[in-house]
C-alpha cells in the first residue's frame, strides 16, 4: 500500500466522533480525502457533521481553506455501523474513549472485520499501543497517531509504534500525515504520555506546585506562560530557545544556568498529589476568571485565536 494510492480516492474512517474525531475528519477532508465517520453512540455521530460544518466555516473566515466548505463537507459521511465505516478503507483513525479496555475491544473487532491491509492509527493521548494492540493479526498495522486538539489547527502529530508495529506501517503513517499537512514527530520508544504530554506534565507539575506553595496565583502562572514563555515557544522549541539565549549557544547556556535548573528540579523530588483541597483552590481561582457557564464559549474563542494564529503563521 502506498500513499499515492491513498490520495487517489481511498477513504479514511474516523471511529470515535467526539471533538478529536471530528477534528481529524476536517484534516482529512480538507486534504481531499473522503471520510466516513462513526461513533458507537448514535447521538455523537449525529452531532458530528454540524460540528464539522461549524469548524469549516471558521476556517473559511480566517482564509485557512481555499475550497468551498460545502465541497469539503460533502466528502464526509456519517455511518451507523463499524462494519460500514471500515468497508473499503485503507486507514482508520481511532478516537474512542481513553480507556484501555475500550480500545482493546475495538482492536479485536477491527481485527475481525477489517481488510488484510487495514492500518489503524490511535489518537490516544498517552496509552502505549502495547497496552491494547498486541497479539492480534492486525497488530503490525496498529500504531499511535497522537494529535493535539484540535488537529485541524495545531499540526503536530506523534507517531508511536508498539513493539509489534511494522516499519511499513510507520512509513505509511508518516507519509499520510505529511500529505494531509501535519507535522510529524517520531517517538522512538514507548513511554507513557509520549513526548508532548510528558513536556506538558512537567510544566503542569510546577504550575500546580507554585499555587499550592502560595508562590503565585493561577492567573499569574497563566500570565507567565501566555505573555512570557509562550511568545517564544509559539515559534521555537526549548532547545533552540536556550541555544539563542547565551552568547556561546547551548553549551554556554548549560554551563551558566545548568546548576540553577538542577537545583530547581531537585527541589521537586517529592511531588505531592493534586489533592482535593488543592484542586478546589485552583477551581475556585479559575471560576473567578471564567464562570462555568462560559467554558464552551471560551473554547470557541480559543479556536478563533488559534485560527488567527494559524493564518499569521501561514503568512510568515
Amino acid at each position: 500500500m502506498d500513499i499515492q494510492k491513498h490520495n487517489e480516492g481511498r477513504t479514511v474512517a474516523i471511529v470515535g466522533a467526539g471533538l478529536v474525531g471530528a477534528g481529524w475528519a476536517v484534516v482529512y477532508a480538507r486534504a481531499g480525502l473522503k471520510v466516513k465517520v462513526f461513533d458507537a453512540n448514535p447521538e455523537i455521530t449525529r452531532k458530528a457533521i454540524p460540528l464539522i460544518a461549524g469548524q469549516l466555516a471558521g476556517l473559511q473566515r480566517h482564509g485557512l481553506v481555499e475550497e468551498d466548505p460545502a465541497a469539503i463537507l460533502s466528502r464526509i459521511t456519517a455511518v451507523s455501523t463499524l462494519a460500514e465505516a471500515v468497508e473499503g478503507v485503507a486507514y482508520v483513525q481511532e478516537s474512542v474513549l481513553e480507556r484501555v479496555e475500550v480500545k482493546r475491544q475495538l482492536m479485536v473487532e477491527l481485527d475481525a472485520i477489517g481488510s488484510p491491509d487495514l492500518i489503524v492509527g490511535s489518537s490516544t493521548s498517552g496509552i502505549p499501543g502495547s497496552a491494547f494492540a498486541l497479539g492480534l493479526a492486525i497488530s503490525p498495522r496498529v500504531l499511535i497517531v497522537h494529535p493535539v486538539n484540535p488537529p485541524y489547527l495545531v499540526p503536530v502529530v506523534e507517531l508511536v509504534p508498539s513493539p509489534e508495529t511494522s516499519r511499513a506501517t510507520v512509513e505509511f503513517a508518516d507519509a499520510l500525515m505529511q500529505a494531509v499537512g501535519q507535522t510529524v514527530v517520531h517517538v522512538r520508544k514507548e513511554v507513557e504520555g509520549f513526548v508532548l504530554n510528558r513536556l506538558q506534565a512537567v510544566l503542569l507539575r510546577e504550575a500546580w506546585a507554585l499555587v499550592q506553595d502560595g508562590v503565585a496565583s493561577c492567573e499569574d502562572v497563566d500570565k507567565t506562560v501566555r505573555d512570557g514563555l509562550g511568545w517564544r515557544w509559539s515559534f521555537m522549541g526549548p532547545f533552540e530557545t536556550i541555544d539563542l539565549n547565551a552568547p556561546g549557544g547551548v553549551a554556554d547556556y548549560a554551563e551558566r544556568l545548568g546548576p540553577l535548573y538542577q537545583r530547581i528540579a531537585a527541589s521537586r523530588q517529592h511531588d505531592l498529589p493534586w489533592d482535593a483541597p488543592l484542586i478546589k483552590q485552583v477551581e475556585t481561582q479559575r471560576r473567578e476568571q471564567l464562570g462555568q457557564a462560559h467554558l464552551e464559549s471560551r473554547r470557541g474563542w480559543r479556536d478563533e485565536r488559534l485560527m488567527a494564529f494559524a493564518a499569521a503563521r501561514r503568512r510568515m
